[in-house]
């Protein structure tokens, strides 16, 4: 059987004035139009490519790469509107629908936003929608581990913080007051699970946690203080945001870090501040 939305390996199997046609092991058939044939493919040959379904409900393959498969999460711009919805870039020519019932609030063209590719249930084509949650685990479950780095999306602000998408599966939280600078909606970067809450959602931090937070952000702070000919006017009296903005890590940890680099010798405490030994 073909699989709507994701990437497989086709055989080519006859050729036809519109392109060549590509069977899978069931000998299902599916269109390779001609503009995206090369010299290498010939008959028998394996064609790696994804197949979606047209505006005219025919299944068509592409050797063009979308930015996202069924059942994934995606940062995508919306490029026109009309009365079916909104219609996303996702990097093939069939532009991405998102119809307006599976939009949390209403689109606008330039606008970037998280998208969730699924199979629309009533015609079987491919659709993307912006309500995410029902299609993200919001508790933790065994493969994720305090302290173990994952990829992030950042998909929503809230009053809290950051809301992001945890390895493409889970929905996590940043809060504002562990965030050094504004983080971008589609944003990607690394983070870190931090010790799960009495009802199992989960926090993450965008620096180590644990002794390896401590030994991280002290050596931060250490390169830091390389930078500033070994001082810096900062004490347990400094202002947190202050703290923020300098090293990029709450007061709490800055303590920490301070504490343990006092412990091993390669700091001096003072009233005016840190000085490098």
């Amino acid at each position: 059987m073909l699989k709507i939305g994701e990437y497989q390996t086709l055989s080519v199997w006859r050729e036809m004035p519109q392109g060549y046609y590509l069977i899978d092991e069931e000998e299902n058939e599916v269109l390779l139009p001609r503009k995206y044939i090369t010299e290498e493919m010939v008959i028998n040959s394996k064609v790696d490519v994804f197949v979606y379904v047209d505006s005219e409900g025919r299944d068509v393959a592409t050797t063009e790469k979308p930015f996202i498969t069924v059942g994934e999460f995606a940062c995508l711009e919306v490029i026109d509107i009309n009365e079916y919805g909104a219609f996303c870039d996702w990097g093939i020519v069939k532009q991405l629908l998102i119809p307006f019932r599976n939009q949390v609030h209403q689109l606008f063209v330039g606008q970037e936003v998280i998208v969730y590719l699924m199979l629309d249930e009533v015609t079987d084509r491919l659709v993307g929608t912006t309500k995410l949650k029902r299609y993200l685990k919001q508790v933790a479950d065994d493969d994720l581990k305090k302290g173990q780095e994952v990829d992030l999306i950042v998909y929503l602000k809230t009053d809290l913080g950051y809301s992001v998408i945890i390895n493409r599966a889970y929905l996590g939280l940043i809060y504002t007051n562990e965030i050094p600078e504004p983080l971008e909606i589609g944003q990607e970067l690394k983070g870190y699970i931090k010790p799960f809450r009495p009802d199992k959602k989960i926090d993450v931090s965008l620096n180590p946690v644990g002794r390896r937070s401590i030994r991280t952000n002290a050596q931060k702070i250490m390169d830091i203080l390389e930078e500033n000919n070994g001082f810096m006017p900062f004490t347990d009296k400094s202002d947190p945001d202050d703290i923020r903005q300098t090293f990029g890590i709450s007061k709490k940890l800055f303590k920490k870090s301070i504490g343990a680099l006092y412990r091993e010798k390669v700091v001096l405490l003072k009233e005016d501040g840190i000085y490098k030994v």
